[in-house]
């Protein structure tokens, strides 16, 4: 969940809706609930994961918490270490840091990001934290863009010094968001052992490279590909039918039809709208916000989606975490069917297919 919701939405209405979907994903017996980061965004408003997995920890029980994700570049690394140690421990552990350098040009430009070198500043960011996690005062911690230290203010009588540690050792699990073809943010992944989760917005051909550059850049490093690291993002829509899916995906203003609509403009602006081509031969001016949609969206009855997800996984590689996107709840019945639908009819069917697999298979694909 970025999450997704149309314009002129009623702000505490969208947060409830938030929340009611993490507190369903955890009684349907999801394994994560993942909420991203942004700031000056009408649809997606929610400006601190951190904020949020504190307020939902309670109200859930089971699936793992994840950031998806927090902007280094944004926070001084101790303040956002100790910010991380605080909903590790009220969290219980089920804590997952996705990282990142931030998605939106207007953020960057509120922060002053916009000639950053943000990724070199994400990397710096995560050594520093890492560092603090792992030592006592004093601490004399010079990065390329941040330092941390205190020498003199330590009074170990009095408690005085100590940020705090995570409650998962040495920390909690660490991701990062990957998009662009071929993206140099796996290659960061492998290299600093985060798990890599391809976004919804993007083909399958794009989703393809990820882990064919995530296998390249691990082979380099003397390690083993594990599909279980990689977690792969899309949009779901699980109706009865065929007919009904089809029908709700795409009417015009709906909430999958808006939401391609808005991202094809969003890259059409960039200059960028080549990134959103369904196949890698797509000739990009025939590429409209429908045809993105058609082809971006799983949907269907139980039975297709499940086949969808099977022949998505045969084409892009063996990925272990599918991840679905939460989009606007622009008819919550029908959204709430379509995840229950998805965890009690469709996922059992993926996981069985996938449990009588040839080990020899298996193996090959990292399982």
């Amino acid at each position: 969940m970025m999450p997704m919701h149309a314009m002129n939405r009623d702000y505490p209405e969208t947060l409830d809706e938030d929340v009611e979907a993490f507190k369903l994903a955890d009684e349907l017996g999801f394994e994560e609930g993942w909420i991203g980061e942004h700031y000056s965004s009408e649809i997606e408003q929610i400006s601190s994961p951190l904020i949020f997995l504190a307020h939902i920890a309670a109200q859930t029980k089971n699936m793992k918490l994840g950031t998806g994700v927090v902007s280094l570049p944004i926070y001084h690394p101790a303040q956002l270490s100790s910010h991380v140690a605080l909903l590790d421990h009220l969290t219980k552990g089920r804590l997952i840091l996705g990282i990142g350098t931030g998605g939106l040009g207007s953020d960057f430009e509120v922060f002053d990001l916009v000639e950053a070198d943000r990724t070199a500043m994400m990397l710096d960011s995560l050594s520093i934290m890492k560092t603090i996690w792992a030592s006592d005062p004093p601490y004399d911690v010079e990065g390329k863009f941040w330092k941390v230290r205190l020498k003199d203010m330590i009074w170990p009588d009095l408690g005085v010094g100590p940020l705090p540690k995570t409650l998962q050792k040495p920390h909690p699990k660490l991701a990062v968001s990957v998009s662009s073809p071929n993206s140099g943010s796996i290659r960061v992944a492998a290299r600093e052992d985060l798990m890599p989760i391809s976004a919804n917005f993007v083909a399958s051909w794009v989703v393809k490279t990820h882990w064919e550059t995530y296998c390249d850049e691990l082979t380099k490093l003397g390690k083993t590909p594990d599909g279980a690291n990689w977690r792969v993002a899309r949009s779901i829509f699980v109706a009865p039918t065929d007919a009904e899916a089809e029908a709700y995906v795409k009417t015009p203003g709906g909430a999958y039809d808006w939401y391609y609509d808005y991202m094809f403009q969003v890259y059409a602006r960039m200059g960028a709208a080549a990134l959103l081509a369904p196949f890698a031969d797509t000739p990009p001016e025939t590429i409209t916000h429908e045809l993105v949609r058609d082809n971006f969206v799983i949907y269907g009855s139980p039975e297709t989606v499940a086949e969808k997800i099977l022949a998505l996984r045969e084409e892009v590689g063996p990925f272990e975490t599918l991840m679905m996107t939460s989009h606007d709840w622009t008819d919550k019945a029908v959204m709430r069917r379509s995840m229950e639908l998805l965890a009690k009819e469709v996922m059992p069917r993926v996981n069985a297919a996938l449990d009588a697999e040839p080990f020899e298979l298996k193996r090959a694909a990292g399982a």
